[in-house]
């Protein structure tokens, strides 16, 4: 376990786009972390230096499930699902929204915000979603479940 530990800490999060993701879930299906961030965001910054560099953390991720991570202000058409998704909000307003953040990371009667995480079972299910800092210790015991 140590090795691995060791091995994924000096890689890093094996991070994938949208369309990976899809590429990957075709070939072999498994539980999806999606990570919703922004340039701004101090906690979403607090997060890649400290929750997604533990050991443990890292490992998990990089053998149980797929990754991916998102700044939501990005302009990139993404295509997935045989969908595209796009910002409509980009150059319209601060801090605009992507439209694939909005739906799967919106709450009723909540404005938008980051940090999200959702995970998603290996059917693409949305199973729990988290819209606040996930320390170390959180963070393990999510992806645990």
């Amino acid at each position: 376990m140590v090795a691995t530990s060791v091995c994924a800490q000096k890689q890093g999060v094996n991070w994938l786009s949208f369309e990976q993701l899809e590429d990957s879930l075709s070939v072999k299906p498994k539980k999806t972390l999606i990570f919703f961030t922004a340039q701004w965001c101090a906690y979403c910054k607090k997060m890649e230096e400290v929750s997604f560099k533990d050991p443990d953390i890292l490992s998990t991720l990089n053998t149980a499930f797929y990754s991916v991570k998102m700044d939501v202000e990005t302009s990139d058409t993404i295509y997935f699902g045989g969908q595209q998704f796009v910002n409509k909000e980009f150059q319209k307003k601060r801090n605009p929204v992507h439209q694939i953040a909005k739906l799967l990371a919106s709450r009723n009667s909540m404005p938008f915000s980051v940090p999200v995480l959702i995970i998603l079972d290996s059917n693409f299910r949305v199973q729990q979603r988290f819209f606040e800092y996930q320390s170390p210790k959180k963070m393990r015991s999510i992806l645990s479940k």
